[in-house]
């Protein structure tokens, strides 16, 4: 999944469960200028960030990790 199809799941995840993004950053800790700046394709947030935000919304991210060849 690419970034911003992550920032839109999020956004309509919390848009389903009619939660604001004022409600969001009190329950989760994360201050609402960034949860504003991440829904807006702006902000950059740290995995903890992403971690805290989902976990209120009912989410988990997974990551899968490749190993790449550096030599061509």
């Amino acid at each position: 999944m690419h970034f911003e199809e992550l920032i839109k799941t999020i956004k309509e995840r919390r848009q389903v469960l009619q939660v604001t993004q004022e409600t969001l950053a009190e329950v989760s800790g994360v201050g609402l200028r960034t949860i504003k700046q991440f829904e807006s394709g702006k902000g950059n947030p740290t995995l903890l960030t992403l971690q805290k935000i989902l976990e209120v919304l009912g989410m988990e991210v997974s990551l899968k990790l490749t190993n790449v060849s550096l030599n061509k």
